[in-house]
C-alpha cells in the first residue's frame, strides 16, 4: 500500500537513495533540502522515473521558524505522513578536542541534534493524527562508540541515539514506531563535507575496502518499513563487512 514518507536531506547521500528507492516502491513523497535547484532536480527526475508524486521543501534543518513554516505549509493531500526520516545531518572537521573550531561543533550539533528535534515536532501532530506512524532517525557507529578526534559529532551522533530511545518510550501510546539506523562507513559526500573539500582526504577514507553505498542505507530504511503493524525494528547498526565497529576496520 503506497505511503506518504517525509526525507529530510534528500538532495544527496542516503536522502537522495532514499527517495529513489520509497518512489520506485510507488510511494508519495515530501522532499526537503537546503537548495531548491537541487530539490526542483529531484523531484523531476523522481517524476520522470517512477511517476511519482513528490512535494518539496526548501529550509534548513538548524532554523527553527523555517522549519515549522515550512511542515505548516504541507497541503492536505501530503498530510497523512506515515514514515519520518529525519536523515539530515553531518560532520565537519576531524581534529583533536583542543583543536577543534567552534563553528564546527555548533553546526554539527544544531544540524544533527536541534535539526532532527524540530522536525520532529513539527511533524508530530500529523504523525499522531495517522495513529500508525514511524520515525527512522539516521545515526552513526559514532553514536555507538566514541572515537580519537570524533569528539563533538560522536557527541551528536549519541544524542541521536537517546533521543530515538526517549522517542520509542514517550510515543508508545501514540502507537508510532522508532527506529535508529547507525550506519559505519558509506562512500558518499560525507567525507567530502567533513574535510571541507578536501577531495584527497576524502578518498582516503574509502581505499582498500568496499564501503557501503547510499542505496544500501536507503534499502535498509526501506525494510524496516515493511514489516506488519506489530513488529518494530528499534535500532540497527549497519557496516560494510570490512567493518566491525568505529575502530576496526580491515583495508
Amino acid at each position: 500500500m503506497s505511503k506518504t514518507i517525509l526525507i529530510t536531506g534528500a538532495t544527496s547521500g542516503f536522502g537522495e537513495a532514499m527517495a529513489h528507492v520509497f518512489a520506485a516502491a510507488g510511494n508519495k513523497l515530501i522532499i526537503t533540502g537546503r537548495k531548491e535547484n537541487l530539490l526542483s532536480a529531484l523531484q523531476e527526475t523522481l517524476v520522470e522515473k517512477y511517476n511519482a508524486v513528490v512535494l518539496t521543501l526548501c529550509f534548513d534543518v538548524q532554523n527553527k521558524e523555517a522549519v515549522f513554516a515550512a511542515i505548516n505549509s504541507i497541503p492536505a493531500a501530503f498530510q497523512n505522513i506515515d514514515v519520518l526520516i529525519n536523515n539530515a545531518g553531518l560532520a565537519l572537521g576531524r581534529d583533536a578536542f583542543q583543536d577543534a573550531n567552534l563553528d564546527d561543533w555548533e553546526t554539527m550539533i544544531d544540524t544533527n541534534v536541534k535539526g532532527l528535534l524540530y522536525v520532529s515536532k513539527a511533524v508530530l501532530p500529523l504523525l499522531i493524527q495517522n495513529k500508525k506512524a514511524h520515525i527512522i532517525n539516521i545515526g552513526s557507529t559514532a553514536g555507538v562508540e566514541v572515537y580519537k578526534e570524533g569528539n563533538v559529532y560522536c557527541a551528536s551522533k549519541h544524542a541521536v541515539a537517546a533521543i530515538s530511545k526517549s522517542m520509542r518510550i514517550d510515543l508508545l501510546q501514540q502507537h508510532i514506531k522508532v527506529t535508529a539506523i547507525h550506519p559505519g562507513a558509506a562512500e558518499t559526500n560525507f567525507s567530502n563535507t567533513r574535510f571541507k573539500g578536501d577531495e584527497t582526504k576524502a578518498a582516503a577514507v574509502y581505499e582498500g575496502y568496499k564501503a557501503l553505498e547510499a542505496v544500501d542505507v536507503a534499502n535498509v530504511a526501506y525494510y524496516v518499513t515493511t514489516l506488519p503493524d506489530h513488529v518494530c525494528i528499534n535500532e540497527l547498526v549497519v557496516t560494510c563487512t570490512s567493518q566491525a565497529n568505529s575502530f576496526y576496520l580491515q583495508k
